[in-house]
C-alpha cells in the first residue's frame, strides 16, 4: 500500500516545501552564508557526490539509504534552479517543462503510435533524435562528428567506452576481443619502453592507451568498466581490512611487516575468501 506522499498531490506538495527551503536558504540577510556564498561552479562537485552517492546505495541495495541520496540530488537540482532563477536565467518550471517536453518528444512510440520498436531498436532512435537535437541547437562542431555530445566532464572510465561506442556505430571497431588483446600486449609494450626512457610525459601517455585499451575490452565483452574497477576497488578495500585485522588479532600493526609478510596475508585473505 501506497503512502499518502506517494501519490501525485502528496510530492507535489512535498516539492513545495523544498522549494521554500531552497528560497529562505538563499534569502540574503536571514538565509544560511553558506549557501548565499555558493555559485554554480562551487557546487557541481556537490552535484556530482550526490550522484554517486545514489549509485553507492543501488549496489549496496540499500534502500533507506537510495531514498535519502535521491533526496540529496533533488536538493542539488533545486539548488541549481534557485541560483539561475536569481541570475534572471531560468526557474524550476522551466527546468521540468523541459525535461517533460523531451521525455514526450524522444519516446514517440509511447506518447504517438506504438511502433513495436524493441530495447535496442529504442536505443538507436534515441541517438539519432539526440544528434538531430544537438545539431538544431548549433552544439556539433564545424565538421559533424559521431563523437559529438560525448560531454568532457565524464569520469576518464565512463567517457572512454562512450567515445567507443559512439565509433562503433560507424563500423570502426574489433570485431572479435582476441585483437583487443593483441593491443593490451602492444600497449604494455610501449608502456614499458616508456618506462625505459623515463620521460614522464610518455609514461602517462602510454598508461592512458593501455587504460582505453582495457576499456574496449570490457565493452566488448558487454561488462561496464566503471562497474568492473568499483568492483575491484571494493574487493581490493575488503581485502586490506581483512588483513590489517588479521595483523591486529597477531598482535602485529601490518605497516610494520616486510613486504613478503603482507603479501603472506593477502594470500590468507584470498584463500579465507574462496574457501
Amino acid at each position: 500500500m501506497s503512502s499518502p506522499d506517494s501519490k501525485p498531490a502528496g510530492a507535489a506538495e512535498a516539492l513545495l516545501t523544498l522549494i521554500d527551503i531552497m528560497a529562505r536558504l538563499r534569502t540574503p540577510q536571514t538565509g544560511c552564508p553558506w549557501d548565499l556564498e555558493q555559485t554554480f561552479a562551487t557546487i557541481a562537485p556537490y552535484t556530482i557526490e550526490e550522484s554517486y552517492e545514489v549509485a553507492d546505495a543501488i549496489e549496496r541495495g540499500d534502500m533507506g539509504d537510495l531514498r535519502e541520496e535521491l533526496g540529496d540530488l533533488l536538493f542539488q537540482v533545486i539548488f541549481h534552479s534557485r541560483m539561475a532563477e536569481e541570475a534572471g536565467a531560468f526557474a524550476l518550471a522551466d527546468v521540468v517543462h523541459a525535461i517533460n517536453t523531451k521525455m514526450i518528444r524522444r519516446h514517440p512510440h509511447v506518447f504517438e503510435a506504438a511502433d513495436g520498436r524493441d530495447a535496442d531498436g529504442q536505443t538507436v532512435a534515441w541517438e539519432e533524435m539526440k544528434a538531430a537535437e544537438r545539431a538544431a541547437k548549433g552544439k556539433t562542431a564545424a565538421a559533424p562528428s559521431a563523437l559529438d555530445g560525448v560531454a568532457l566532464s565524464l569520469p576518464a572510465l565512463l567517457r572512454a567506452e562512450k567515445l567507443q561506442k559512439r565509433a562503433a556505430r560507424t563500423g570502426f571497431d574489433w570485431t572479435e576481443a582476441a585483437h583487443i588483446f593483441d593491443k593490451l600486449e602492444e600497449e604494455t609494450a610501449e608502456v614499458k619502453e616508456a618506462i625505459a626512457s623515463g620521460d614522464a610525459d610518455a609514461i602517462e601517455d602510454e598508461i592512458g592507451d593501455l587504460l582505453f585499451v582495457a576499456a574496449n575490452l570490457a565493452r566488448r565483452l558487454s561488462v561496464d568498466p566503471e562497474q568492473a574497477l568499483r568492483r575491484a576497488n571494493g574487493k581490493f578495500e575488503r581485502r586490506f581490512r581483512a588483513m590489517e585485522t588479521a595483523a591486529a588479532d597477531a598482535g602485529v600493526a601490518f605497516a610494520s611487516l616486510s613486504l613478503d609478510e603482507q603479501e603472506a596475508y593477502w594470500q590468507a585473505v584470498k584463500k579465507a575468501e574462496r574457501g
